[in-house]
């Protein structure tokens, strides 16, 4: 079941970095969600768990309602995103098998594929709903990540985890595009 919900957690984020689209994302950050809320049950409990889901499926429908109204999933030019989400696969699955140790491996595999996914998608995005997705996504891989080290984890960091994937979702769209716009006006007189 940890396996499956490891694989749920990867193909969702992997949804995310191909969409381009509302759709796409909202789908990518729901699977996502569903993995990750299976994964965080062992160590966060009830509790924890139901805060994952509730926070990821709350950014998850707000994602569905906000962006262009389109799945937008493997647009043109796309081929770069494809080989990350198939290479970080591969790597996270070798570390986690092989390379580590323990109990756990799914969990492990889940939050270096996430947390890399996630993190290249923040790197690489300029719309507004691709960011504030990739930021929910971030923030509930963080939210399940404690669940390394200790099986007896308390469910207060996915509690906020999933406070913040869900809040974040219902930030202004101008808000994100202005600090983002910055962000590249900044580089490109650096440069």
């Amino acid at each position: 079941m940890y396996i499956a919900a490891a694989i749920l957690a990867w193909v969702g984020a992997s949804l995310v970095v191909l969409a381009d689209g509302r759709r796409g994302l909202a789908v990518g950050l729901g699977l996502l969600t569903a993995g990750l809320a299976v994964l965080a049950s062992p160590s966060a409990a009830l509790p924890g768990a139901s805060a994952i889901a509730a926070g990821g499926l709350i950014a998850s429908w707000q994602c569905w309602r906000s962006g262009p109204a389109a799945w937008g999933i493997m647009p043109a030019g796309s081929t770069a995103r494809l080989v990350l989400c198939v290479a970080s696969g591969l790597v996270s699955l070798w570390v986690a098998a092989s390379v580590t140790t323990g109990s756990g491996a799914p969990l492990r595999f889940a939050v270096m594929v996430v947390l890399g996914l996630m993190a290249a998608r923040i790197l690489g995005g300029r719309e507004a709903t691709v960011l504030l997705t990739s930021v929910a996504g971030l923030a509930l891989i963080l939210a399940v990540a404690p669940g390394i080290a200790t099986t007896s984890q308390d469910f207060i960091p996915a509690t906020a985890g999933g406070l913040v994937a869900a809040g974040v979702m219902f930030l202004p769209s101008g808000l994100v595009k202005r600090a983002s716009g910055k962000a590249a006006q900044a580089d490109r007189n650096g440069a």
